[in-house]
């Protein structure tokens, strides 16, 4: 079989959607539910019906983009990635991911090839947590990880549920329908760019993961006392930002006291109340993020931020209250469809390396209900989540190549 990708085409198209975007460009973002998101995906679409697919879309807004295998009822072998960006973002991530796992059907098509079991492209409804405050929506949805009741828990800084959202733009039926069973995929891939350093560092082409990070998420209130910051001396005070930089520091000390390289945690939100030059912070949110692919040291960290955030409220006299958004466990990657992209490789003759991924993304949700792994490319000096992300054509189009190879193998496993 002749596979070939058609680099040209496949890199017009990520350029395309790329100027699909509420600001100019280079920059991109593309909320999820918001005018810009419809284009896109009213573009992706038509890609997929252009390329023979047969579409459906639930009641979240995943899209399924089906390429029928000659034994249709088997369970299928999935492939995909995201299409919403968070505000201010680059053309590549997820997109890669979409786009190229469309081309890497169209390009098995071309060659003649014919699944014995179908393939299915899937568009994930909104990997990003820009909008409702949880990353992975759609994905968490498909492997039963929310609830229908998220549907009028889940609101915007707006006030608008996700109901609404999802209604207002087309997606109706109870959330409960969202579900797959287990078993329903044999297997799902997903192509995606690094977003991390470590393969052009190495000048590696292509990473094969054997393990996603998973992150908790926590929002940490501080209540404090407020007054003149003339009119009320030191030993007088109960900071509230000064007992939120002191928890800061802790979730640091509490990622590197576990001694592991892949242990990482981040204070990413830092709001204060009443926010002016001259007036004591009374109160103060801060949103933290730990991860790890070893769920126990994760939870390490967690406690040393517990633990540090009562020490704390006593000795500053302030009172901190935590809620935990959400504490998701690390996915390994299945051994059976590491083999294929690792054999998927070594036969087009391509380095790779084995790796992990510490970002997180929809194939750790969907590895709850089908066995999945994820095949990285390299992205410019690691950078992304900004205009300047940058993966080059040639990267791209090697990483669908080698995808639409392991497609082979996963459909006629």
């Amino acid at each position: 079989m002749n596979l070939e990708i058609d680099q040209d085409g496949l890199s017009g198209e990520i350029e395309a959607l790329g100027a699909i975007s509420a600001e100019p460009a280079p920059v991109v973002t593309r909320v999820v539910f918001t005018e810009a998101d419809r284009r896109g995906r009213d573009f992706v679409k038509q890609l997929c019906r252009d390329g023979g697919l047969s579409l459906h879309e639930d009641a979240v807004g995943n899209t399924f983009a089906r390429w029928p295998g000659q034994e249709p009822d088997l369970p299928a072998v999935a492939t995909g990635s995201h299409i919403d960006a968070i505000p201010n973002a680059g053309r590549f991530d997820g997109t890669v991911g979409v786009l190229g796992g469309l081309e890497a059907i169209r390009a098995l098509a071309r060659a003649g090839f014919r699944p014995r079991r179908s393939i299915e492209l899937i568009i994930f409804t909104a990997e990003e947590p820009t909008r409702f405050g949880i990353g992975c929506l759609g994905s968490r949805l498909l492997a039963g990880l929310l609830d229908a009741s998220a549907g009028a828990r889940l609101k915007d800084r707006d006030g608008v549920t996700l109901d609404e959202a999802r209604a207002a733009a087309g997606f109706t039926g109870p959330l409960s329908s969202v579900r797959l069973p287990a078993g329903h995929y044999s297997a799902f891939v997903e192509l995606h760019i690094e977003q991390g350093p470590l393969l052009e560092k190495r000048q590696i082409g292509l990473g094969v993961v054997t393990a996603i990070a998973a992150p908790a998420s926590l929002r940490v209130w501080i209540e404090g006392e407020g007054g003149h910051a003339g009119g009320v001396l030191m030993p007088a005070r109960h900071d509230a930002f000064l007992a939120a930089a002191e928890i800061a520091l802790a979730v640091e000390a509490g990622a590197r006291a576990t001694g592991a390289i892949d242990t990482v945690a981040t204070v990413g939100v830092c709001e204060l109340f009443p926010g002016a030059v001259n007036s004591i912070p009374s109160r103060v949110r801060i949103e933290i993020d730990a991860r790890d692919i070893d769920q126990a040291r994760r939870d390490s960290v967690l406690e040393t931020i517990a633990e540090a955030s009562a020490e704390v409220a006593a000795r500053r006299g302030v009172t901190v209250r935590c809620e935990t958004v959400n504490a998701d466990p690390p996915a390994q990657c299945a051994p059976a469809v590491v083999a294929a992209l690792a054999q998927s490789c070594d036969a087009h003759g391509l380095r790779f390396d084995l790796m992990i991924s510490r970002a997180y993304h929809d194939s750790l949700f969907l590895a709850r209900i089908a066995p999945t792994a994820m095949l990285f490319i390299p992205c410019r000096a690691g950078i992304s989540h900004r205009p300047d992300e940058y993966a080059s054509p040639e990267a791209i189009a090697q990483g669908a190549l080698v995808l639409a190879e392991a497609l082979v193998r996963l459909s006629e496993a």
